[in-house]
């Protein structure tokens, strides 16, 4: 079914000349094994699920890490165990860490982590920075200095409206402009629709060109694909959706992966995988 905020065969064209990046976001900050028995929780599991996913096509793995008791963590320990064990498990793979408070961390929790690891790529929510607005600069410019690679998360168009404000006063530097467009809700149950994008992209204008989406729920498979036919990225895993499109439960992260590589090539939408490592 076609829905309106998907393009015509011109946008379709263009968007073809730029490889999709597809990043796995395979267990987020709060689904466990009870939500579904693959869903990666201990590092093992994580570096596991790493290379499997890598296998199917992913270009990126965006990473949470969990406590002995499976809560979420931003332990920089923890994180650097994780990281050596994706690297280990999936050699290649980048790892974009979050940053997410999930109710659990404050701003000067993730300054510290961001602060201690020096990640390679970072998740940024811009709402959770302005709850303490005197450390988005520090925050920011921690991240500038070591060449951390941001990706600023965007729920709504005010989010959108912060982020401009902040590059505006110098406060997150004019190259850092990487977004994700979040597409429904965990809390309370959303789920995201194809017609949920066209409004965000009209919001960004020009300016954020490297935009990737994610979307709660099984209408994450559509809302990628048209996110692919308008030259946009995406984010695919169990944190956010554990369905087929069908409503079915999927295996595994890996064949939300694979599900992801063959609509691509279906659309004719070059992977960078493929044009990385041909």
């Amino acid at each position: 079914m076609r829905s309106d905020s998907q393009p015509d065969a011109a946008p379709v064209a263009a968007a073809a000349l730029v490889p999709l990046k597809i990043t796995v976001a395979p267990n987020g900050a709060r689904r466990g094994a009870e939500d579904h028995p693959q869903l990666p929780v201990t590092i093992a599991q994580i570096a596991e699920t790493a290379r499997a996913c890598q296998l199917a096509g992913a270009d990126e793995i965006h990473l949470h890490v969990r406590d002995d008791a499976g809560r979420h963590s931003l332990d920089a320990g923890l994180y650097r165990e994780a990281i050596g064990a994706v690297a280990a498990a999936a050699p290649g793979l980048p790892v974009q860490i979050t940053t997410e408070s999930a109710g659990v961390y404050d701003v000067p929790a993730q300054l510290a982590c961001l602060r201690a690891l020096t990640p390679a790529a970072a998740s940024i929510s811009v709402r959770e920075v302005l709850r303490t607005p005197d450390l988005a600069a520090p925050l920011y410019g921690a991240c500038a200095e070591a060449g951390t690679v941001v990706q600023h998360i965007l729920y709504s168009h005010d989010d959108l409206a912060r982020l401009r404000g902040l590059i505006d006063a110098g406060t997150v530097p004019d190259d850092m402009r990487a977004v994700l467009l979040v597409l429904g809700r965990y809390q309370p149950p959303t789920e995201g629709t194809p017609d949920d994008l066209a409004p965000f992209l009209a919001a960004l204008g020009g300016d954020f060109p490297d935009w990737m989406v994610c979307t709660f729920g099984r209408q994450e498979h559509s809302v990628s694909e048209a996110a692919m036919r308008l030259g946009g990225h995406v984010r695919i895993g169990f944190e956010n959706n554990i369905q087929r499109p069908d409503g079915s439960l999927a295996a595994d992260n890996a064949e939300n992966i694979a599900r992801t590589v063959a609509a691509a090539r279906a659309l004719g939408r070059p992977l960078l995988s493929e044009v990385s490592h041909p």
